[in-house]
């Protein structure tokens, strides 16, 4: 398959979970999603994994446990739990400033040397982020509306623990099967979940599962784990490292196109002017166009 046709579906995916699991969890609760989600996706994955068996050193095993706690576990609970409190289409935003984050972190931790062009853009995308988080608190129903900024907030935790887990397993992908990773690390966190999910059978049962539920639960397995991930792990081969986040620029443009007709969510001035910010930062730390996936997949057939 076309590498960049794949990583557009990819992201096309992607952009997509924030609207759908929302809508799924007017239904199921997050835990349950969660462990269900990661649990027969790492399954899936497991025939895999058994194909590529490494045999880790204990550095390595406890590197694979930290990128599943906070790449998966930490990641997915944050953003479950903002999703019950928040706007979905502010996910993508919010999440688009994991490359902010990962830029001071690897200063921080990795003692990356700064440089002030991506310094000054990342500022200005860290801005939008600010904006899109505590615009809710402008409106005067405050009680509404803080929660609107916890789940905001809950969001950005989420993000946390995904840039966590990427400066954790910085060298891990390079000398540890991708695959192998994946397997592990989805059933791990399932078990995480798992943990969890009696207190929420309390006031919840399998027999109160509808189509809510469902869609999350074949998206989440199938879709958002399974085939985006399969997708994704051939494609990456193919394709330069540093353009594969340029991809994720789809994931707004489809978030606001499902959860419009799905939810009833529509951007306001806010979440303009702070997209705008973002990834005007973005394009100044970066120097270059966001709508370059298409322009790829153009480039890419035409080389065939």
């Amino acid at each position: 398959m076309n590498p960049i046709l794949a990583l557009i579906i990819v992201n096309i995916i992607w952009g997509g979970a924030s609207p759908i699991f929302k809508y799924s969890l007017e239904n199921i609760p997050p835990f349950t999603l969660a462990f269900i989600r990661f649990f027969f996706a790492g399954l899936i994955f497991l025939p895999f994994s058994l194909f590529h068996f490494q045999n880790l050193s204990l550095k390595r095993w406890f590197e694979v446990l930290l990128v599943s706690f906070f790449g998966i576990f930490i990641n997915i609970t944050f953003f479950f739990l903002g999703l019950k409190k928040t706007e979905s289409i502010n996910v993508p935003i919010i999440a688009s400033s994991g490359p902010v984050f990962l830029y001071i972190f690897s200063i921080i931790f990795l003692k990356e040397k700064p440089r002030l062009k991506v310094f000054l853009g990342m500022m200005i995308s860290l801005l939008g982020v600010l904006i899109i988080i505590f615009s809710p608190l402008i409106f005067s129903n405050q009680q509404v509306f803080f929660g609107e900024v916890e789940g905001n907030l809950f969001i950005l935790l989420a993000i946390f623990g995904k840039v966590f887990s990427t400066i954790i397993g910085k060298d891990l992908f390079k000398k540890v099967n991708p695959l192998f990773v994946t397997s592990f690390t989805f059933l791990a966190s399932s078990f995480l979940f798992l943990i969890f999910v009696p207190f929420e059978f309390n006031n919840w049962s399998l027999n109160m599962l509808n189509i809510n539920g469902w869609v999350g639960i074949i998206y989440g397995v199938f879709f958002s784990s399974a085939v985006a991930y399969f997708l994704f792990y051939c494609a990456i081969s193919k394709v330069d490292g540093q353009e594969i986040g340029l991809f994720a620029y789809i994931d707004p443009v489809v978030a606001v196109l499902i959860a419009a007709p799905l939810l009833g969510e529509y951007p306001n001035l806010f979440y303009l002017i702070g997209s705008l910010l973002v990834f005007g930062g973005i394009y100044l730390a970066e120097g270059r166009v966001h709508w370059h996936p298409i322009n790829k997949l153009k480039k890419f057939t035409q080389n065939i």
